[in-house]
């Protein structure tokens, strides 16, 4: 297969970074929040559509990570965008500012989009670039979260859309550009020929760390019976709960930890926002930069040190948060860890249970991301209304040193278990 003629993988790259650019989209929500209180929403209502979309996402991805073999990587990546494009176009038309129909249309409908698509990217960059998993991961991902930024910006401050136009036409304008950037982008979702590698790629030393160098491909129905995949699905909860906890709670804390005599509450929120925003910027360079160790040191042994520094920073920041400054290193270098989760968990599901499956494998583990996302914030929301931040945080340590432990215990299935799943794949 060398010396078949195939598209420049980078191409490739291109179109993943593309397409996942436009489904971040769902993290821009917070730029249409303060018009549609100021339209009559509460602040529960708006944050019942990011969890819709949320849970509308990772729900659909694992049911789409099934058709991927079906349909293909391209058609699959193109309706994500189509089914995206659709449910913000029909909300900007129909919606105005009426709570069902953007519960229903963004939330729902632009959720099961991003759902669609987010998996397509990951499986089949990893499948042309087997000697970079983590590298290639880290950019597709990181596009997510970098593309929430920009539409933020084009929505808000820069392209003052909602201040030209209103939410209504902004909506309409960002529907149809995910339509056609997605389509453009799915366009280089295909995988490489049928047994087609990089030129000098050895799978046998592609940098695993998860245990035996035999090749595994197990299926997504026999995941459940893999001990693997709950230590990965736990600890998954554990590293994005934390993350997600604390960016749900960092204004307030923020507010609370950095009033002083010196510093008025206005001041301390004004620094607050500034954390939160030096987080989501460290949040996007984590999923590159991990990514890329991952390359060196495997999945596996990057996971162990990507959290531990999280547990020792999480234990700090009740410390570090009187302090603008530590507060300000802090919250980077959370952020920055909890965006290494999205780069290295796929590339662990790849190492461990093969490349092949990826794309339905996945979307399995990446449930434990919903899961993480309702249980941690709210409790750590709970335990804020009660002045227990330094508790939140703590516990949330304490989970991240059981995950540890839990991810030091996955193993990459032995010739027996590869052969065995395989056998009961195929009948």
């Amino acid at each position: 297969m060398t010396n078949e003629k195939v598209m420049n993988r980078w191409l490739v790259v291109f179109g993943a970074v593309l397409v996942q650019m436009c489904l971040g989209a769902i993290y821009a929500w917070s730029v249409f929040t303060p018009d549609l209180i100021a339209a009559g929403w509460t602040t529960t209502e708006t944050m019942m559509v990011f969890s819709a979309g949320l849970v509308g996402y990772s729900v659909v991805m694992a049911l789409a990570g099934f058709q991927l073999d079906r349909f293909g990587p391209r058609t699959l990546a193109v309706c994500g965008g189509l089914v995206l494009g659709f449910g913000y176009i029909i909300a900007g038309l129909f919606g105005g500012t009426n709570f069902w129909m953007l519960f229903i249309f963004i939330g729902a409908v632009g959720g099961a989009g991003i759902g669609i698509g987010y998996v397509v990217p990951i499986s089949v960059g990893m499948k042309w670039f087997p000697d970079k998993k983590g590298l290639i991961t880290g950019l597709a991902v990181a596009g997510f979260g970098f593309g929430a930024t920009g539409w933020v910006k084009i929505a808000g401050s820069v392209g003052k859309l909602i201040e030209n136009y209103g939410i209504s036409t902004t909506f309409i304008i960002f529907g149809i550009t995910f339509a056609i950037l997605v389509s453009f982008g799915g366009f280089f979702m295909i995988d490489p020929p049928e047994g087609w590698v990089p030129d000098g790629y050895n799978e046998d030393n592609g940098g695993s760390d998860a245990g035996s160098s035999a090749v595994v491909n197990i299926s997504g129905k026999q995941l459940f019976s893999m001990p693997q995949y709950y230590m990965m699905f736990t600890t998954f909860i554990f590293t994005t709960g934390a993350g997600l906890m604390t960016i749900g709670l960092i204004k307030p804390f923020g507010i609370s930890a950095l009033t002083s005599p010196e510093i008025d509450a206005v001041t301390a929120s004004a620094m607050a926002g500034t954390a939160l925003a030096i987080l989501s910027i460290a949040n996007g360079l984590g999923r590159v930069v991990w990514g890329i160790l991952s390359d060196k040191l495997g999945p596996k042994l990057t996971i162990i040190i990507m959290t531990s520094i999280q547990a020792v920073m999480l234990f700090l920041f009740n410390f570090m948060a009187g302090t603008e400054i530590l507060f300000y290193v802090a919250s980077a270098l959370i952020g920055f860890n909890f965006g290494g989760n999205l780069a290295l968990f796929p590339t662990l599901t790849a190492e461990t249970f093969g490349v092949a499956n990826v794309g339905k494998n996945y979307p399995l583990v990446f449930l434990a991301y919903a899961v993480g996302g309702i249980l941690c914030p709210i409790a750590g929301g709970k335990l804020g209304d009660m002045g227990m931040y330094s508790v939140a945080f703590s516990v949330s340590a304490v989970l991240c040193i059981v995950g540890i432990f839990l991810i030091g215990m996955v193993k990459k299935p032995d010739n027996e278990d590869a052969v065995l799943n395989k056998a009961e794949a195929s009948v």
